[in-house]
C-alpha cells in the first residue's frame, strides 16, 4: 500500500514539476495528511501545523522546478517541512518541538478494557516525556525512522546528513528510551491480559 502511495505521490510530483498544475491536488490529497502529522508533533497545535503545512506546499510550489524527475517526493518534502519548521522557530525564538512531544496516543485496540487502555496512554505519554528530553537531533532520528516510517536514506536526506549519522542518532534515541522506559513497559506487559 505505501509503496504504491509513494509512486502515485512520485509521479504527481513529477508531472507538476513538470508544469502539470492539475497534479498538485493529488500531490497535496496524497502527501497533506503524513505532512500535516510531522508538523503537529513539532507544535502540539493543530492550526498552527496547518499554518506550516500551507507554507511547506508554499514553499514546495516555488521550488518545484528543482525537483528531480524520478526523485523522492517524501523525503523532499520532509526537507521542505523541516526547514519551514526552523524557520518558524528562529521567527519566534521558541522550541522547535513541543514540550509534551506527542506520540500517537490512539493506538490501542478497539474495544480494549479500560484499564488496558490507560496503561496504554500512560506508557504513550511517557515516551512522549522522554523524546522531549531527548537532544534534537536524536529526536528527530526516531521520528522520521520510527514515526514516519522513512528509510534511513531518506531520513538522512530530509536531515542533510549521511546514512551513517542517522543510524547513530537513532540507535541512540532507541538506547535512552530503553533505559529510561524499561521499567514502565516491564509493568504494561504484566498488567496485559
Amino acid at each position: 500500500m505505501e509503496s504504491a502511495l509513494k509512486e502515485s505521490a512520485d509521479a504527481a510530483m513529477g508531472r507538476y514539476a513538470a508544469g502539470d498544475d492539475a497534479a498538485f491536488a493529488q500531490l497535496y490529497d496524497l502527501r497533506a495528511p503524513r505532512l500535516r502529522s510531522f508538523l503537529q508533533r513539532r507544535t502540539a497545535d493543530a492550526a498552527h501545523a496547518e499554518d506550516l503545512l500551507q507554507q511547506t506546499f508554499l514553499q514546495m510550489h516555488c521550488a518545484r522546478g528543482y525537483f528531480v524527475p524520478h526523485g523522492d517526493m517524501m523525503a523532499w518534502a520532509f526537507v521542505i517541512a523541516r526547514r519551514v519548521v526552523i524557520d518558524d522557530f528562529r521567527k519566534k525564538k521558541g522550541p522547535a518541538l513541543a514540550p509534551g512531544h506527542q506520540v500517537d496516543r490512539e493506538s490501542a485496540a478497539p474495544g480494549a478494557l479500560p484499564d488496558r487502555l490507560l496503561g496504554q496512554r500512560r506508557l504513550a505519554r511517557r515516551v512522549g516525556e522522554e523524546l522531549a528530553r531527548l537532544p534534537q537531533p536524536q529526536r528527530e532520528a526516531f521520528d522520521l525512522v520510527q514515526i514516519e516510517g522513512l528509510s534511513m536514506a531518506d531520513a538522512a536526506a530530509a536531515l542533510g546528513t549521511t546514512v551513517a549519522t542517522v543510524k547513530l542518532r537513532a540507535f541512540r534515541s532507541y538506547k535512552a528510551l530503553r533505559a529510561k522506559l524499561r521499567d514502565d513497559v516491564l509493568e504494561e506487559l504484566r498488567s496485559s491480559p
